[in-house]
Formats: C-alpha cells, structure tokens, sequence
C-alpha cells in the first residue's frame, strides 16, 4: 500500500515526532527513575500523553526549520 505523495509532509511528522518522542521519553525516563519493573508501562504512558504535543509541533516547525536550513546552506 502506498500513501499518495500529497501526504508526504503529514507521513514525515507523524513519523518524525513519534520516533523522537519514543527515544527521547525512553531516555527521560530511565535517567530520571532507572531501568525497573514498571518502565514499559510508564514509557509507552510517557509516549502516548507526549505525542499528540510533538506531532503538530513538527507539522508546524519543519517547512520553517527548512527554510533556514535553505538559506543557510550553499
């Protein structure tokens, strides 16, 4: 199955922001509290409350952050 190229900006954040809220929370996480019994369900918790935050966030600050990164490079 295949996702029309119209819905590549939405695929790349959704994309994006779930990935880094998955490493980022994981890391937040076990620095703050350490590795224990009740970390899987806490991280995915930690995912499921921090993603709808991430997600339009990147939707929205990706096209400027490109931009910059337009001028910015040769």
């Amino acid at each position: 199955m295949r996702i029309p190229s119209r819905f590549a900006p939405i695929l790349f954040s959704a994309l994006l922001s779930a990935i880094m809220v998955c490493i980022v929370s994981a890391f937040v996480l076990v620095v703050s509290q350490g590795i224990h019994a009740g970390l899987p369900a806490q991280w995915l918790r930690s995912c499921l409350t921090t993603w709808p935050v991430a997600f339009p966030t990147v939707a929205i600050v990706a096209p400027w952050v490109r931009r910059i990164v337009g001028r910015l490079t040769a």
